[in-house]
C-alpha cells in the first residue's frame, strides 16, 4: 500500500515535508473552508423556500431547494416601468467603460511615479497614499459639483468619472512598476523607443498582473454601485441594475415579503464579481508578491 502511495507525486511532497509544515498546510486549508462559508451560505439563501427563510432557529443549508424565488423575482422586474434589460445594459456599459479608464489612468500616474523625474513627485504619491484614508463619504460633495458643473448630469460619464480615480490601484501599479529595471527601458530608448512605446511594449506586458488586480478592484466597485445612480443620475432609464434591486429590496429589513426575491437578487449581482474575480486571481497574488506587501 505505501509503495502504491508513493507513485502519487502529492504524497512524496508530503512525506519529506516536516510537521510544522503539515501543520501549516491543514490550518490554512480549515481556514480556506471557513472563509468560504459566506459564500456557501449566500448561495444556499437564493434557493430556500420562505418556510426556510424564516426558520427558527436558522439553518445554513438549504433542505428543499426551489427556483420559487428567481420566478418571483423576474415576476417583479416586469410590472417595472424600465425593463430590467436596460438596467442591465446601463450596468455592463458603465461598468466596462469604468475598468477600461481606470485601468488606463492607474497605469499612466503609476508609470509617471515611478519612472519619470519631475519636481514633486514625492509629495505627490505621498498624497496619494494619503487619501487612501479617505472615507468615500467625504468626498461626496465635491464630486456632485465636479459631475453638475462638467453638465454629465444623466450620462454615462456620470457613472464613471467618479470611480476613475483609484488611489489603490495607482499605488499597486506603482509598487510593481519599481521591479522592472531602469537599465531595461534605458535599453529599449537606445532602439529608439519613445515613452509611448515603453508603456505599451516593455511597462504592460511586464505589469500584467498588477493591470489584472487593478481590473478586478475598478470591476467590484462599478458593478456593485449605487452611488452614481443615487446621486448623479435623475433619468430612470439611465440608473443600473444595483438601484433597480434596491429598489425591489428597500424597507424589507423587518417585512416578510419578498424575502426571497432580495436573496436571489443579491446572489445574481455577486456571481459576476466571483467570476471576474475567480478568472483573474492568480495575477492577484502575483501582484501582492512583487507589490512590496507584506
Amino acid at each position: 500500500m505505501t509503495k502504491r502511495l508513493l507513485r502519487f507525486p502529492l504524497w512524496r511532497k508530503l512525506k519529506n515535508m516536516t510537521g510544522f509544515q503539515v501543520f501549516l498546510i491543514l490550518f490554512l486549508t480549515l481556514l480556506s473552508i471557513f472563509m468560504m462559508l459566506p459564500i456557501i451560505y449566500l448561495f444556499n439563501h437564493a434557493f430556500k423556500p420562505a418556510s426556510e427563510l424564516f426558520k427558527y432557529p436558522p439553518t445554513f443549508m438549504v433542505d428543499h431547494p426551489t427556483l420559487k424565488n428567481f420566478s418571483d423575482l423576474i415576476l417583479a422586474t416586469k410590472s417595472s416601468a424600465v425593463p430590467v434589460t436596460r438596467y442591465l445594459f446601463n450596468n455592463i456599459i458603465s461598468t466596462s467603460l469604468t475598468v477600461l479608464v481606470a485601468s488606463l489612468f492607474s497605469i499612466l500616474c503609476a508609470f509617471a511615479l515611478s519612472k519619470g523625474k519631475f519636481p514633486g513627485k514625492n509629495l505627490l504619491f505621498s498624497t496619494i497614499v494619503i487619501s487612501l484614508m479617505f472615507a468615500p463619504e467625504t468626498v461626496q460633495i465635491p464630486r456632485y459639483f465636479v459631475i453638475s458643473n462638467l453638465g454629465l448630469i444623466d450620462t454615462y460619464w456620470a457613472h464613471v468619472l467618479p470611480l476613475v480615480a483609484m488611489p489603490v490601484g495607482v499605488f499597486l501599479m506603482k509598487q510593481f512598476i519599481d521591479q522592472i529595471p531602469n537599465e531595461m527601458l534605458e535599453a529599449a530608448r537606445l532602439e529608439g523607443a519613445n515613452e509611448l512605446r515603453l508603456l505599451t511594449n516593455v511597462i504592460v506586458p511586464l505589469s500584467l498582473p498588477a493591470v489584472a488586480t487593478v481590473a478586478i478592484l475598478s470591476f467590484q466597485g462599478a458593478w456593485s454601485n449605487l452611488e452614481t445612480s443615487t446621486f448623479f443620475i435623475e433619468d430612470e432609464t439611465m440608473k443600473t441594475l444595483p438601484f433597480y434591486v434596491l429598489t425591489l429590496t428597500s424597507g424589507l429589513g423587518n417585512s416578510v415579503a419578498r424575502q426571497g426575491v432580495a436573496a436571489a437578487a443579491t446572489l445574481l449581482m455577486f456571481i459576476p464579481n466571483l467570476v471576474f474575480f475567480l478568472l483573474l486571481q492568480r495575477k492577484v497574488i502575483d501582484t501582492m508578491m512583487h507589490s512590496g506587501i507584506k
